[in-house]
């Protein structure tokens, strides 16, 4: 961090930078094997001496012409064409006819999966004719380095939830609040940030006030009105569904624990195996639902947040599996439509898909098959009317 670069502790890599990161990714021994883990994760067990030699040669060929943030983006376009056609049935997108391709954007979004929340978005503003954004990512999922470069050369920017101590806090979230708004307003670049720290790991999307009280540290409270700067933000909410959470066990067994025994000690790099869990596996159709942007009227982050609940909870596409596991905890099935095309849910004409969600639950240690449910039934249970 400098006088004449500010945010350069925090901030995604330029493309001048990007040719130096390639490099040092390509000689880090361990970012190699966590990429021949991923695609040839059979292969890498019984012959890890000569999977990850000729990893590091295809990665060396693909990568070698790439001198720039876009050029490295392009690379991981294929990657994520790779995944949609593999690991979902279906990949749609909503509301982006309310939204300027010629204008920035604060997108505030649901937050299921680690990485893929924000690549999914990213991906259907590229296929739309959208700039990709920058992406906030917490320090706590930058455990090792090549993580981190991976992730700043993709436009990543970082949040610091490492700070101690109320002083600290304070500056870090005025500098990260300051960083976003300097993106959106004067480098005109887009921004992706979770609607709360952590997954909704209960699949109950909430944002969380303090969210938006981080943003509001970049008002400027002499000169400008609270209403007036969420407006300039152009905070657009997001909802982003899946049929199937590949992370579901683990997210059960992290719930029951907490329930159970008060609390849960995630394992050394944990989150960084959810990523890789989250990347490959099954996740049938994925939705993306973007919302309208907020206008003025806000007197209080607790009104923008609850806003923002709103739109995500009414735009948030439903599929077969969130009535499956509503049937299961309830007894019942809710009335209501799935799919982008509000189809009417119909028992009897997805009696296959039930049977192999009921399977998918019931391989789950009993004690964890409820709350593995809840994260799929919730959903429902958000978007019925508040009494």
């Amino acid at each position: 961090m400098t006088d004449s670069d500010p945010f350069a502790d925090i901030r995604p890599y330029n493309d001048d930078e990007v040719r130096p990161v390639l490099d040092r990714l390509l000689a880090d021994a361990e970012f190699v094997s966590a990429v021949a883990g991923l695609k040839f994760a059979p292969w890498h067990r019984r012959l890890p001496w000569l999977v990850k030699p000729l990893v590091k040669w295809f990665l060396t060929r693909e990568l070698k012409t790439v001198n720039s943030v876009l050029g490295f983006q392009h690379v991981v376009k294929q990657y994520m064409d790779h995944m949609i056609e593999s690991r979902t049935s279906q990949f749609t997108v909503s509301g982006l006819d309310k939204l300027d391709d010629e204008k920035n954007y604060l997108f505030l979004s649901n937050h299921r999966d680690i990485a893929l929340d924000p690549a999914f978005v990213n991906y259907a503003l590229y296929h739309n004719g959208f700039d990709t954004l920058r992406i906030a990512i917490g320090d706590n999922l930058l455990s090792k380095p090549y993580v981190s470069d991976l992730m700043r050369v993709n436009k990543s920017f970082i949040v610091k939830r490492s700070a101690k101590g109320p002083r600290q806090m304070l500056e870090t979230s005025k500098h990260l609040a300051a960083y976003i708004r300097h993106s959106i307003q004067q480098e005109n670049h887009s921004i992706w940030i979770a609607q709360r720290e952590g997954r909704a790991k209960d699949g109950l999307d909430r944002t969380e006030p303090a969210i938006i009280k981080m943003l509001s540290l970049a008002q400027q409270r002499k000169e400008e009105e609270f209403s007036d700067f969420i407006r300039d933000l152009h905070i657009v909410p997001v909802a982003i569904s899946y049929e199937l959470d590949p992370c579901d066990g683990a997210k059960a067994q992290e719930l029951y624990e907490k329930a159970t025994q008060g609390s849960y000690e995630k394992a050394e790099h944990e989150d960084v195996a959810s990523i890789a869990m989250g990347i490959d596996g099954e996740k049938g159709h994925v939705h993306v639902s973007f919302g309208e942007p907020l206008g003025v009227g806000f007197n209080s982050p607790d009104e923008v947040a609850a806003a923002v609940d709103r739109q995500v909870w009414a735009n948030y596409v439903l599929h077969p599996s969130n009535f499956f596991a509503y049937k299961r905890l309830h007894g019942e099935y809710p009335e209501g439509a799935y799919s982008d095309q509000n189809q009417a849910f119909d028992a009897n004409a997805l009696q296959d898909q039930e049977r192999a969600f009921n399977a998918r639950i019931d391989a789950l240690p009993e004690q964890h098959q409820g709350y593995a449910l809840g994260i799929y039934a919730n959903p429902i249970v958000s978007k019925k009317p508040k009494s």
